[in-house]
């Protein structure tokens, strides 16, 4: 057992990789259980070394389950084995039920946050007296009460189940969200656009938490780049939608938009019904009255939540339904170590947000119609997703976040440049559309960063409430970015496209910053533990009080 407990300490120092293809040969127990077995890299082999070979470090875990009454501990089995053909179809499976569904159920999101912006195209602001001003107000009431209601109800989801809140949520904000077509004035659009925010606030990371019960660390990011890409689908179906629906203009002598509003929150209200039944608790979960066989086979469950555990153990050191406890949530907001990824949610989407908000009224000002921006908005949302799936698939090749990342910040800045030097005599209406379309093709980084906050979290609780801290950060850049265009600034935005350049050069700035720190910090704790005696590691790993990225033991992802 001492050369699997070299391998286990290499891991747990940091200095070797978690996959076993950086490993010339890799070392399990038997099927038995009687010794050791030593595989070569091409045979068939779990995906991730295995922690738990050392007896002690299992027992050690094997009792943080039994006192969490983590809901998947009778299937913890670190002697279990298992071919990569086998868990292929594991994870083709879980694709299947979980990341797709996902995928619908941010559909149903973006549909009812996002339709604003083909409504406005069909002079809804008009309809209702309202200015850009007022647009501006209400995008920011939206943010400032999405961005309040996140860790609220990441805490609510992390005391009822994310299976139980996150239909509750859908179904709710999709009722609001069809009120919509009644609006008659300002007072009612600033009032929905809050009922909407505070709805819709923690789905984002509730979504999270509960994809990181099915997907290892390596595997989240990608996945999550599939739950991003359905935002550019959804604007491109919502751009046909629009283009249909916003030629009921008359009909009943509503607006068109009106019956956008409407149409788009019935279909968002199906979405949240069936969700109900699409969301299981866990891995362990699935069998159920209207699901008698389940997903998994008993096997399958086994690989699903070992494969979980081996890459972090921390995943089972709290029930599903454990409410976060005020020391637990204070611990977490003052884990200093992930306050530059939130930093960088902050800093490094906001000069795209105005962008996009004001794509369709930028078109339209330059002399297309309503149908036609519909349409045009249709090429960057399919580059889009060629780009954000290129990108984080770059970044998981390369096992390399910080600068992967920092390429969106790059992309933008020349964007950014030619719109600040524009003039009014170079305005014209195809390159204006030109340069817009190019600047919203960027390599969207927010997958890598969600992925890299969870990943850096290191414990349940922690990643609860950094999910939320992290899109907390996320809206309140929004907020920034819809006030950075103002009306005494129109219409070429020279003050804006100057503040938006200034926040790109800070994030190109922050990514190279949290990179640095992430490295200083490793050494750091590479020298802390270099200078411990054996007895002090073991002392320290079976005792200490320390959680999360606190622990020695622990390496930040960068």
């Amino acid at each position: 057992m001492d050369a699997d407990k070299e391998v286990t300490q290499r891991l747990l120092d940091g200095r070797e990789s978690s996959s076993y293809t950086d490993l010339p040969s890799y070392n399990r127990v038997s099927k038995d259980g009687s010794h050791l077995e030593t595989l070569d890299r091409g045979e068939d082999v779990p995906e991730q070394l295995n922690p738990f070979l050392d007896p002690e470090v299992a027992e050690r875990y094997a009792r943080i389950y039994d006192n969490a009454e983590y809901e998947c501990r009778h299937a913890f089995d670190p002697t279990l084995t298992w071919a990569r053909e086998e868990e292929r179809a594991v994870l083709r499976k879980i694709d299947w039920h979980v990341c797709l569904w996902a995928c619908v159920m941010f559909f149903g999101l973006q549909v009812d946050r996002g339709n604003l912006i083909q409504a406005v195209s069909d002079n809804m602001l008009d309809d209702l007296g309202l200015s850009t001003n007022d647009y501006n107000t209400g995008n920011m009431i939206f943010y400032i009460s999405f961005l309040m209601s996140e860790l609220p109800s990441q805490l609510v989801s992390k005391a009822l189940g994310p299976d139980r809140w996150i239909p509750i949520q859908i179904s709710l904000w999709s009722l609001v969200a069809t009120s919509q077509s009644a609006l008659q004035g300002r007072r009612s659009f600033f009032l929905t656009r809050s009922l909407l925010g505070i709805l819709e606030g923690g789905f984002i990371p509730d979504i999270v938490l509960w994809l990181s019960y099915f997907y290892t660390s390596r595997e989240l990011p990608t996945r999550l780049s599939l739950f991003w890409t359905t935002l550019s689908v959804t604007e491109i179906f919502g751009s046909f939608v629009a283009f249909g629906v916003l030629h009921m203009r008359g009909v009943l002598g509503w607006g068109g938009w009106r019956w956008l509003f409407l149409i788009e929150g019935l279909l968002t209200l199906v979405i949240g019904l069936a969700s109900f039944f699409k969301m299981p608790a866990s891995a362990v979960e699935t069998k159920t009255w209207f699901r008698p066989k389940g997903w998994f086979s008993d096997r399958e469950v086994g690989i699903v939540v070992n494969r979980v555990l081996r890459d972090d153990p921390s995943k089972g050191d709290m029930h599903n339904r454990q409410a976060i406890t005020l020391s637990r949530l204070w611990s977490a907001l003052r884990d200093y170590d992930l306050w530059p990824l939130y930093l960088l949610g902050l800093l490094v989407y906001t000069p795209i947000v105005p962008i996009r908000t004001y794509i369709t009224l930028t078109l339209k000002g330059v002399g297309f119609n309503t149908f036609v921006t519909n349409l045009l908005i249709i090429p960057y949302n399919i580059t889009h997703i060629l780009m954000l799936n290129g990108l984080t698939h770059l970044s998981e090749r390369l096992n390399e976040r910080s600068l992967v990342a920092m390429l969106q910040s790059l992309w933008v800045f020349p964007c950014l440049l030619t719109l600040r030097l524009w003039s009014e005599a170079m305005v014209d209406a195809w390159g204006t559309y030109a340069i817009m379309t190019v600047l919203l093709s960027y390599p969207y980084c927010h997958a890598i960063l969600v992925g890299w906050t969870s990943k850096n979290s290191n414990n349940v609780g922690t990643r609860t409430v950094s999910a939320a801290v992290y899109n907390m950060s996320v809206q309140m850049g929004n907020i920034i970015g819809n006030n950075v265009f103002r009306a005494d600034d129109a219409p070429l935005y020279k003050r804006g496209y100057s503040v938006l350049l200034g926040l790109n050069v800070l994030g190109v700035a922050l990514f190279l910053g949290t990179k640095v720190y992430y490295i200083r910090r490793n050494r750091y704790r590479e020298r802390v533990w270099a200078r411990m005696s054996e007895e002090q590691r073991e002392d320290y790993m079976k005792n200490s009080p320390d959680t999360g990225s606190k622990r020695l033991d622990f390496r930040f992802a960068h």
